[in-house]
This record gives structure tokens, C-alpha cells and sequence, in this order.
């Protein structure tokens, strides 16, 4: 009985966030827009690609950091992001960007890549003095 009501209170705050949210389609994998990819990010626990969405969330939005930070090492690379030392997790920071794309919906149909780096130059901006 306690573990069915701690399992309840998991859930059901998606269900009732959530409640017009529809589930995670196959399409959503193909993250052609930035609604596609926030589609992934806030997947249900209840929905049957959960496990698959959100890995794909967050390798979509690190592996995209990752080549930014690679392409731009060195003294030559262009600095568009500075994060502060230390900077957030990455559970932290995609939460971060998930509140900012539901804040702004005018890039929902953007390249979710575009948006990304939209929030990171606006979050984390470098002196450019």
C-alpha cells in the first residue's frame, strides 16, 4: 500500500501537470524542431518511451555542448558560451533550458540545436570587451 501511494505521488504530478501533454511520438525522435526535442526532455515517467526521450534528451543537448567546446578550443576557438566555475550539473542545466524554451515558444519550431546555444549565450554570456 505505501509503495503503490509513493509510486501515485510520482506520477501523478506529470498526469496532472501534464494533463493535455500527448505522448512521446516517434517523430519527436527525429528533433527537427525545438518542440520535438522539449517533447523528450518532459516525457512522463507513465509514457512508454520515457527511458528512451529523456536519454535521448540529454545526449542530444551534452553531445551538442560537446562539439561547441571541441570546434572551439584553443587560442584561436570563439567563445560564445562562458558557464561559471563551477557550473551547473547537467541535470541543472537542462532543467534550465527547458524552463527558458517553455518561456520562449517563438523558437518552438526552430532547430532545437539553434535554441540551445539561443539559451546558453543568453544565460552564460562572455565578456566581449
Amino acid at each position: 500500500m505505501i509503495c503503490a501511494l509513493i509510486v501515485a505521488v510520482l506520477v501523478v504530478p506529470c498526469a496532472a501537470q501534464d494533463a493535455a501533454k500527448k505522448r512521446v511520438t516517434r517523430d519527436d525522435f527525429l528533433v527537427k524542431t525545438t518542440q520535438q526535442l522539449l517533447n523528450l526532455c518532459t516525457a512522463c515517467q507513465d509514457d512508454p518511451h520515457y527511458k528512451e526521450a529523456i536519454h535521448f534528451c540529454y545526449g542530444y543537448l551534452i553531445g551538442a555542448y560537446h562539439y561547441y567546446v571541441a570546434a572551439n578550443a584553443g587560442p584561436d576557438g570563439k567563445k560564445l558560451v562562458c558557464p561559471p566555475d563551477p557550473p551547473p550539473t547537467r541535470t541543472e542545466a537542462i532543467k534550465m533550458f527547458i524552463e527558458w524554451a517553455k518561456k520562449h515558444p517563438e523558437y518552438a519550431q526552430d532547430p532545437p540545436v539553434e535554441t540551445e546555444f539561443r539559451f546558453l549565450m543568453e544565460e552564460w554570456p562572455c565578456d566581449r570587451k
